[in-house]
């Protein structure tokens, strides 16, 4: 017989009270229809990814927060809700990426340890990826029944997979990388991430696009004259250009295989510096690479990465950059804005640039001795058109489709003309002189003459005067004007100017970094170059710049009209 006493009873009476109380939830919770509830989910992921980062997303991972299958699907919708305004991407291969992801989800705890595990990336349309076309941005490349279809991955694309990337798709470019702006015949315009109707620059315009607006965690890019910090500037992230040789060019298209670089544009130096780590090694397919583990900094990139970085540095301004070259440019109405000149918005906002890095340490200087016009005008001097096409054929060599290894093969197989320019011809209005006849680097008797002496001297000058000035490297404006409106009347479509191809000429690294925003809202990128073999501690300046700052934020995008 059981005997209710004062004890069980008063425990009855709270075991009563706590069931109403559980009762009253579940009617409040039944109240909340399940859209909501899916609303709230949906809000905190938009919450956990924009802007993500490559070491919070592996801890989002790490807490079982969400899966990769989840996250990459959280980039593919995104691509579909607003790159239809910015048109970033031209092929998106939503089931490859999928498909990648759950096999990355399925993997072990302990097998989860690579670079980019998990972490969903673009890829630059000339850049081979097995399976892919690899367009260049040239539609000669998509014909049906002639498409370039990669036998195989460029090394960066798979140096890229080993670290666990997920491949997301392929990024808008103009046509063989030749343009300041991002227009192509495969794919038409990419619109700047801040404001479309801007030129986002070129040519990786549309991985910066895809970048900044948080189509992916990062992307690739390449650079033959300005094309990896240019965007970079435009919108809003950091383009790192490596030492020529810390990452292979082989695999993907060239424009001028003897100037082309590849690296990460990134939307922060931390994220820029573990993609440089798992893009580069050493490849057969690429001389410029071999002895490259012994030449460079030992460690891992990151560990260069100090907010006290820039104390104690030394830099200045190039001052051809700041002036200009009539020399090169002459005064004519094809000449660059003031022969090649900053122009007066843009040397403000380099100027506040200069300021902030005094304010974290560094001593910079600006005196006309420093990289005059005559370095310029000794950089110009190398000649490298007349071996565009052996770079084409090498590339068609080593990673064209299987009916055509070769312009030559190319244009008997599809019955049409590879274009002139890139081939050592001329493009009406852009290039001055006339065709090149077409060689060989390896046996041409005039390659001294042509490429090895210019560029040796220029280097040479270049370094002397780090040494002479004692400097660590030379800080400007990654354009020397802003970037416009090329949807405006009368608008140019060459895009915006850049005079900081000097760099790929004698292949030291440079780096662009957020640097603040022009009046009508559009960024504004401070470049910073060093010396070569030195990756880490150029990103170490930039990330001792970027903590001091905190330039970048992110765009606010708009979806296309239905």
């Amino acid at each position: 017989m059981h005997v209710l006493t004062k004890k069980n009873a008063a425990s009855s009476s709270a075991q009563r009270a706590l069931l109403r109380l559980s009762a009253l939830f579940l009617v409040m919770a039944s109240a909340v229809p399940v859209s909501a509830l899916a609303d709230r989910k949906e809000n905190q992921i938009d919450r956990d990814l924009m802007e993500v980062s490559v070491s919070h997303l592996h801890q989002l991972y790490r807490q079982h927060r969400y899966t990769v299958v989840q996250v990459t699907q959280w980039y593919l919708n995104r691509i579909r809700q607003y790159d239809g305004t910015y048109r970033a991407l031209l092929y998106i291969d939503t089931a490859g990426a999928l498909a990648r992801a759950a096999q990355e989800d399925a993997m072990p705890l302990e097998k989860r340890d690579g670079l980019l595990w998990g972490v969903p990336i673009v890829i630059k349309a000339n850049t081979s990826v097995k399976g892919w076309v690899t367009s260049a941005g040239w539609d000669g490349y998509t014909l049906k029944g002639n498409e370039l279809v990669s036998p195989r991955d460029a090394m960066v694309v798979a140096r890229l997979r080993e670290a666990g990337a997920v491949l997301l798709g392929q990024t808008n470019m103009p046509d063989f990388a030749a343009s300041d702006t991002n227009v192509s015949t495969a794919g038409g315009r990419t619109g700047d991430a801040y404001n479309v109707r801007f030129s986002p620059g070129g040519s990786s315009g549309g991985t910066a696009v895809a970048v900044a607006a948080n189509f992916a965690v990062l992307g690739t890019g390449t650079d033959t004259a300005n094309s990896i910090r240019q965007p970079a500037a435009n919108n809003n992230l950091v383009g790192f250009l490596p030492t020529r040789g810390l990452t292979s060019i082989a695999g993907i298209h060239p424009l001028d295989w003897l100037r082309d670089n590849t690296g990460p544009l990134a939307r922060s130096v931390t994220d820029a510096a573990i993609a440089l780590e798992a893009m580069q090694g050493e490849d057969p397919l690429d001389a410029w690479t071999k002895q490259s583990s012994s030449k460079k900094e030992t460690g891992a990139y990151t560990g260069y990465l100090k907010p006290g970085a820039l104390k104690g540095k030394r830099f200045a301004v190039p001052w051809f950059i700041l002036e200009g070259s009539p020399s090169v440019y002459g005064s004519g109405p094809d000449a660059p804005p003031l022969a090649g000149a900053v122009v007066p918005e843009t040397r403000v906002a380099l100027m506040k640039a200069i300021d902030q890095m005094r304010a974290a340490g560094a001593t910079v200087l600006i005196d006309r001795r420093i990289l005059p016009e005559t370095f310029f005008a000794a950089v110009r001097t190398m000649n490298t058109r007349p071996y565009r096409r052996e770079g084409v054929d090498l590339f068609l060599r080593d990673f064209g489709p299987a009916h055509y290894h070769s312009v030559a093969e190319y244009e008997a197989a599809t019955g049409r003309e590879f274009p002139a320019f890139m081939v050592g011809g001329i493009r009406p209005g852009r290039d001055a002189g006339s065709a090149m006849k077409q060689r060989v680097l390896e046996s041409d008797p005039d390659r001294e003459k042509n490429y090895d002496g210019p560029q040796r001297q220029a280097l040479a000058i270049y370094e002397q005067t780090l040494k002479d000035w004692n400097l660590d490297g030379f800080v400007y404006p990654a354009l020397q004007i802003p970037t416009y409106d090329e949807l405006a009347p009368g608008a140019s479509t060459a895009g915006p100017y850049s005079e900081t191809g000097w760099v790929n000429r004698i292949g030291v690294p440079a780096v662009s970094v957020p640097g603040g925003f022009y009046a009508n809202g559009l960024p504004f990128g401070l470049e910073v170059s060093g010396k070569r073999w030195h990756d880490g501690d150029l990103l170490g300046y930039a990330f001792a710049y970027e903590q001091a700052t905190h330039h970048r934020h992110p765009p606010t995008l708009v979806a296309p009209a239905h």
